[in-house]
């Protein structure tokens, strides 16, 4: 059971003093309620004849019902004498009774015992009802509301205030509640004059069904342009089908609407692998290097804080696919767009993030990519004397400052890979034995040799030029 506590603010006074109304007939309905459970009277009887007498619908009375033989309950398993139960608090009460409380003080003590014995609404969750039929979590371009069930079809909208930014998790909470059809009930009370919410929400989700067995669907989130990109494999990591969903609304525009329209867009994922039978793979995006300072000011953190929230917009599709019974699969996002580019974008004419997808969704299914034979014969030919030269090329073209020290620091890195395999025999033919570096090293001093050279200026998204240099092996010419 989760219970999340939030604040409510209308729009306007009239609203708030309506919904004040409705909270103390409630509550004057369920003390009554109470009264009557102690005479005896049945939960059917109750609930035919109050509705006309509190102005309230019946399921509102049912939940004042329901609130009231809990209070009930709970007076008998406390071993206290259920009728001298009083509503407001007996702590509260008995200080109002002492004489020598007077003037402000008391007119405090009395708003606060009249706050807790008529400020109260409950109303109880029900997933036929898609959540909640009286208080209803709704999510808008403008923010998080609840929509308050006056009766005749009549509604009042409070905007949900979760907190401050330490706090911003309750309110995405909220709003993958409200994307679902989970039962949450909820609880208003009155305190200081302010209205707060309780949210409680018990969900428990449903068995997977929906595995890798068949093949997944990998999702490349991309920051610039905004778009979504997905590739669909089958089980040996075949690629299907492919394509990619543009996102411009979170381009520009406010907190709230970015957050919608996040909502969205994780439904449209979700379908696509709930049709297609594919489980759904994504990039691990936990920040796990602080960096030296301990600051999170490493390059990776800011890239993953700053270039647009890829893990709100994941943790949505994760939680809705669940909901579905649609098994997630996290992978360790490194290098995925360079192998993408250099590796696929060439072989099947596509897209560097298309094919940055199709990394993920094979890293999924656990499959290595192995490097290319030409690929090891291109590098083998390689000398530290051209990539000296493609240094001082980008000094002389490349204006861009950002681009430019970039573009040095992974040229440096290249050369000092190579030169830590001069007393190889076999050189690059082995590039991994007895060195410091990875597999991933060997894919970036490819896309140094390569990438750089076709555009110093920026990474294109179109590499069918290198399939006659890459894929076919044609080095030599101009």
């Amino acid at each position: 059971m989760i219970v999340i506590q939030t604040k409510l603010i209308f729009l306007n006074q009239q609203d708030k003093q309506i919904v004040l109304d409705l909270m103390r007939r409630w509550s004057s309905c369920m003390r009554f309620a109470y009264k009557r459970l102690l005479e005896g009277y049945n939960r059917n009887t109750l609930k035919r004849d109050l509705q006309g007498t509190f102005d309230l619908n019946s399921r509102y009375v049912d939940d004042a019902i329901i609130k009231a033989r809990s209070t009930l309950e709970s007076s008998k398993e406390l071993g206290n004498n259920p009728k001298k139960v009083i509503f407001g608090g007996r702590k509260l009460f008995k200080k109002l009774q002492k004489r020598h409380i007077n003037g402000k003080e008391y007119q405090k003590l009395k708003i606060r015992w009249q706050e807790k014995r008529k400020g109260n609404l409950y109303s109880r969750g029900d997933k036929s009802k898609k959540g909640n039929l009286n208080t209803r979590i709704e999510v808008k371009e403008n923010g998080t509301f609840l929509r308050i069930n006056l009766g005749e079809r009549k509604y009042v909208y409070a905007r949900i205030e979760a907190g401050y930014k330490k706090n911003k998790k309750r309110e995405e909470l909220l709003q993958e509640i409200a994307q679902s059809s989970i039962p949450y009930s909820v609880e208003l009370k009155l305190k200081n004059g302010n209205i707060y919410a309780y949210f409680a929400i018990e969900e428990e989700y449903p068995e997977i069904k929906i595995t890798k067995e068949k093949g997944v669907i990998g999702i490349d989130i991309n920051a610039y342009p905004d778009n979504i990109s997905w590739a669909e494999t089958d089980e040996k990591g075949n690629l299907i089908s492919y394509n990619k969903i543009p996102m411009p609304e979170l381009a520009s525009g406010n907190k709230n609407k970015k957050e919608y329209y996040r909502w969205q867009y994780a439904h449209e994922i979700v379908k696509i692998a709930k049709k297609k039978g594919k489980a759904i793979v994504i990039e691990e995006l936990d920040i796990k290097e602080k960096g030296k300072r301990g600051d999170f000011s490493g390059r990776k953190s800011r890239r993953i804080r700053h270039n647009f929230s890829y893990r709100a917009l994941l943790s949505k599709i994760k939680t809705l696919a669940k909901r579905e019974g649609i098994e997630v699969i996290e992978v360790d996002p490194s290098y995925t767009s360079i192998i993408g580019m250099l590796k696929y974008a060439p072989q099947y004419m596509i897209t560097k993030d298309i094919a940055a997808a199709y990394v993920i969704a094979r890293r999924g299914l656990g499959l290595q990519e192995k490097i290319p034979d030409n690929y090891i014969k291109f590098l083998n030919a390689l000398t530290v004397e051209e990539l000296e030269e493609l240094k001082e090329h980008v000094k002389k073209t490349v204006k861009n400052i950002y681009l430019k020290k970039k573009h040095l620091r992974e040229i440096n890195r290249a050369i000092k890979f190579l030169q830590s395999l001069e007393s190889e025999p076999r050189r690059v033919l082995r590039p991994l034995d007895g060195t410091s570096f990875s597999a991933y090293n060997f894919w970036q001093v490819l896309k140094v040799a390569v990438v750089t050279p076709l555009s110093p200026e920026k990474v294109p998204r179109d590499f069918s030029a290198l399939k006659k240099l890459l894929i076919h092996g044609k080095w030599g010419d101009p």
